[in-house]
């Protein structure tokens, strides 16, 4: 089998993950908890883009630290790509309920590719080096680590006034509201969805261990001999 068919899978669903959570960050989750408010804390996306640590962690597991960064640097290039192109389609199909200006797209795109570089290659570097200290625990805190860096870049970028430079606010975001959606102090809604998006990773990087056993405790199994 060759390098590109061997890596193919994990670029394509590293594609998928990133472009479904690039679209999906733009959707606050809708509901009451309480007196809390969902929209001021989490978006939609933070329950899928987790699972590219988990699509990284494997392709490490199964491939090794240099295959593992192709994939993510091929995976990146073809995020970033489909992230400009097909929102527009979705739209223009009545997918998704509104138009996001293409400078609004290329910002989130900037943010997320920032974000997504340097959070997955400080994810397979801290995989490899705590599985050479025999460490069993190498998936989880690579992507603890990695998820801390990809929170504060991406969100930081992609709605903070700071980079209104690289394209248009998101209004919303930058509105003021109880900081984590209860406390007493106010910050940017923006900061309240990073740390709704931290405390998911975290959630999810811990329930991503089961499906990480299960493949890899099957790889790691002799092939059948057939006649």
């Amino acid at each position: 089998m060759n390098s590109g068919s061997r890596y193919l899978p994990f670029v394509a669903a590293m594609a998928l993950v990133v472009v479904a959570s690039n679209i999906l960050v733009q959707f606050p989750v809708q509901g009451q908890v309480g007196s809390l408010a969902l929209a001021d804390i989490l978006t939609w996306g933070a329950f899928t883009y987790p699972f590219a640590f988990l699509v990284t962690d494997l392709a490490n597991r199964l491939h090794g630290p240099k295959m593992a960064r192709r994939i993510v640097f091929v995976g990146f290039m073809t995020a970033v790509v489909c992230s400009i192109v097909i929102p527009p389609l979705l739209f223009s199909y009545g997918l998704i309920p509104f138009d996001t200006a293409a400078s609004r797209l290329a910002r989130i795109a900037v943010a997320s590719g920032a974000a997504f570089l340097t959070a997955q290659l400080l994810d397979v570097t801290v995989f490899n080096w705590l599985r050479r200290q025999s460490w069993w625990r190498a998936p989880i805190f690579g992507t603890l680590v990695g998820s801390v860096f990809d929170t504060m870049i991406f969100f930081g970028i992609a709605f903070s006034a700071t980079f209104a430079l690289l394209g248009p606010d998101d209004a919303f975001a930058l509105e003021a509201a109880p900081l984590f959606g209860m406390l007493p102090t106010e910050a940017a809604r923006w900061v309240s969805w990073a740390l709704g998006d931290m405390t998911m990773k975290l959630l999810i990087a811990v329930f991503a261990l089961i499906p990480y056993r299960l493949i890899a405790a099957r790889w790691s199994q002799p092939a059948l001999a057939t006649n």
